[in-house]
């Protein structure tokens, strides 16, 4: 397949459309994250369809100290990496095609969620954002866009503005794709020295006892339902020996921490231990959050949620969560 690689609007306005139109929006320095997207994005379109990829590094959406200047640019690359994975056309417009009078006066606001967590640590990022997603939106005008869950708030975001502004468009999440270690796929992991790698495991790792802690207490908690409820019943299952058994399920259930607490003490526990290295993780948030505002969940809730959290390792900043589900619903 030969990918095109298109700078203006006016050139992916001319091309003809047959199928859907999947786009998947990057600021390039393509990875298999973003191989991943695009490879979904070409068996949501189909073989009928169109795949546009777009690479923009969104100013807006960088504070000041932040790295927009050093964020790495890798066109070349990243239009090959975008044909294998079945793009179309990857489309990379400079600064003045997408804000053509300057830095635009009029933009959107993330509202209450986009001043939470991320928006706590990085103010105006998500409006930035916002504004570059919407701009893109109508300039690639896409049937579907793919959004990947690793950033999660930003893509409940972009889930609040199609819907609260009428956008026209499906968004479809698409699930972190992680390296074999655990460590999330991103472009700035290529800043990590060895040392500091080894540190940022401690992100994925965090994650993954305070999911392991839920799935245990779960566990505990199918079995201790399963203690029977009457005298003659607990009298039947002592003679095949599982009523011990079910008791200290019960017990173990009953008497443990658990819900959202359990699961944000499990975490912190690793990230402690990570700020003690050297190099030393510097937390930035663990939350453990309601995916429909991203406040903090209480020890009652009951749905899906995601447990996230963000950390500086060296001078790098990264980001990481995963989904759980609490209560009935799991």
């Amino acid at each position: 397949m030969t990918t095109a690689l298109l700078s203006t609007a006016e050139e992916l306005h001319a091309r003809v459309r047959h199928g859907s139109r999947a786009v998947v929006m990057t600021m390039g320095a393509l990875h298999e994250g973003h191989a991943t997207l695009i490879r979904s994005a070409r068996e949501i379109a189909g073989p009928d369809g169109e795949v546009v990829v777009t690479v923009f590094v969104n100013p807006l959406q960088f504070g000041a100290g932040e790295d927009l200047d050093r964020y790495p640019r890798t066109l070349d690359a990243d239009l090959e990496l975008a044909g294998r994975a079945g793009a179309d056309a990857v489309f990379a417009p400079s600064v003045d095609e997408v804000y053509p009078g300057g830095e635009p006066q009029v933009r959107v606001s993330a509202g209450p969620m986009g001043e939470r967590l991320e928006g706590a640590s990085r103010p105006g990022h998500f409006d930035g954002m916002l504004t570059v997603v919407a701009k893109l939106l109508h300039l690639t005008r896409p049937d579907i866009a793919l959004f990947g869950q690793k950033d999660a708030q930003q893509l409940a975001l972009i889930r609040r503005m199609v819907r609260d502004l009428n956008f026209g468009v499906e968004i479809v999440a698409v699930p972190t794709v992680r390296e074999e270690d655990g460590l999330a796929l991103s472009s700035r992991n290529r800043y990590l020295s060895p040392d500091e790698r080894r540190t940022a495991l401690a992100l994925s790792r965090a994650l993954f006892a305070g999911r392991d802690r839920h799935a245990a207490q779960e566990a505990l908690r199918a079995r201790a339902r399963e203690v029977p409820s009457t005298h003659a019943r607990a009298e039947a299952l002592s003679a095949i020996g599982e009523s011990r058994a079910a008791a200290d399920a019960h017990a173990v259930a009953t008497a443990a921490p658990g819900g959202p607490a359990a699961v944000r003490a499990a975490a912190r526990q690793v990230l402690d231990e990570a700020a003690r290295l050297d190099p030393p993780l510097r937390l930035d948030y663990l939350a453990l959050v309601d995916p429909a505002d991203f406040t903090e969940i209480g020890d009652d809730f009951t749905g899906e949620a995601v447990l996230a959290v963000a950390a500086r390792v060296g001078a790098t900043r990264l980001i990481d969560n995963i989904p759980l589900t609490f209560g009935a619903a799991s």
